[in-house]
């Protein structure tokens, strides 16, 4: 056995209990500020890396939301440095809605259940098995590891990511690449096992319209009532078709699932391609186009009262290149009668399928399933990249999972009994060790 093979042995052997702990940390995070705070999880992680001799640092940036951060020496300290990083933050779960508890990280048919499991505490256990059975071993990556743990992804990354690039830029110092969630995941193409990684996703306009008119009583006619503005606002935004436009990554996706299938890679077939893509087309399907869905709204506080304001929440993720695009269409949709106030706003991002950390990647995927197919797509989601990239790094979405076909895995994002298969993440584990080491 080479101790490439012993290091990956012995991240396999701990992920799913690194897994099962995380995810009984209650992390959940309602945004606007509201969550419980990270900070327990990230003294766990630095615990863990204390125990091989890792230091770590942890930066506040409101009690509690913590952030943590480590350094692993490479052979080649004048490479740049890869940055590989997770968020321990989670989104709300309502336990009245699960067949499990959603903190307990029960272990059934093979998985590990929790909130948390596939967004992303599978990905933090496998970056933290994975660092510490390297450290044991003596094990150098090629290049220095900047290990990262970031808050408030969840919620816009407002206390996370974007904060300490902001205030602590210096723990980046000399990266000018990154890996996180959302990509490496398998998918089953006719039998064939193909693995999409993430090189691009979709930017971020979280807005609030707010509509003014004036109260009065619920009997009377009313002619400036905002609930009527805001329901007319909120249904031209919701019904508006955005123009198809897709990315070069859906592009290029959809010419490798044509490949594999022998489909014609036309307009016409488009739907059948992505078909052929099972539950990742969740993903997928949203990125030929910019998106915009309304997600809350809030009006009044008693039957036979016109109130004096509404507002709600719309959700637009534009196209790479498209935010400013995207804010100017809400504007217009929502018309002159209803404010449009920008509360979270992130890049997009797009990278080429290209260079020599796709080859690694590719590389890893080949060792532990060989004849596996590697190929790009685009998220429909956002990560903390976007932050990273305000610094000139470079983000990937690579958290390695080898799937079975029965497991709607994109429903696991936010959806109710999320859970990872225990043989996911012993591969990913393994696929991230070999990663790290030849990155």
């Amino acid at each position: 056995m080479s101790a490439l093979d012993k290091v990956c042995d012995e991240a396999a052997s701990e992920v799913v209990q690194l897994c099962q702990d995380l995810i009984r940390f209650d992390t959940q995070n309602w945004g606007e500020g509201k969550a419980n705070p990270e900070r327990i999880a990230a003294d766990y992680i630095a615990e863990k890396l204390a125990e091989v001799g890792v230091e770590s640092q942890i930066f506040e940036s409101a009690p509690g939301r913590a952030n943590l951060f480590a350094r692993i020496p490479g052979k080649n300290p004048d490479r740049p440095a890869l940055v590989v990083h997770g968020h321990t933050d989670v989104v709300p779960a309502d336990a009245s809605e699960w067949s499990v508890d959603p903190f307990e990280a029960v272990i059934k048919d093979g998985c590990v259940w929790g909130r948390g499991a596939v967004d992303m505490k599978d990905m933090d256990a496998m970056i933290v098995a994975g660092v510490r059975a390297l450290v044991r071993n003596n094990v150098q990556p090629d290049r220095d590891l900047i290990i990262a743990f970031f808050a408030d992804e969840e919620a816009g990354s407002t206390y996370g990511s974007h904060w300490v690039v902001k205030n602590h830029p210096e723990v980046f110092e000399g990266a000018s690449e990154a890996i996180s969630e959302v990509g490496g995941y398998s998918v089953d193409i006719r039998g064939q096992r193909a693995y999409l990684v993430q090189t691009a996703e979709k930017g971020m306009e979280w807005v609030r319209l707010t509509a003014h008119g004036n109260a009065g009583h619920g009997s009377q006619i009313n002619n400036d009532n905002p609930v009527v503005k805001l329901a007319a606002a909120v249904a031209r935004i919701g019904e508006h078709e955005w123009p198809t436009e897709p990315p070069a990554a859906t592009r290029e996706l959809l010419a490798g699932v044509s490949e594999l299938t022998g489909i014609e890679n036309t307009e016409a077939n488009r739907d059948k391609l992505l078909a052929e893509l099972g539950s990742a087309l969740k993903f997928v399907g949203a990125t030929f186009q910019t998106t915009a869905n309304p997600t809350a709204l809030d009006a009044g506080y008693k039957h036979n009262v016109i109130p004096g304001q509404a507002s709600a929440l719309i959700d637009c993720r534009p196209l790479p290149g498209r935010n400013e695009d995207a804010l100017l269409t809400l504007k217009e949709l929502a018309g002159p009668d209803v404010v449009v106030e920008q509360v979270i706003s992130g890049v997009s991002l797009e990278t080429p399928f290209e260079g020599d950390l796709v080859d690694r990647m590719k590389e890893a995927i080949e060792a532990e399933d060989p004849g596996a197919t590697v190929l790009p797509y685009t998220l429909s989601g956002g990560t903390d990249n976007k932050a990273l990239s305000e610094l000139g790094i470079t983000g990937y979405g690579f958290a390695p999972l080898k799937l079975t076909g029965d497991l709607d895995f994109p429903a696991m994002f936010h959806g109710v009994d999320e859970r990872v298969p225990l043989e996911a993440l012993d591969f990913g584990a393994r696929t991230l060790v070999r990663f790290m080491v030849s990155a």
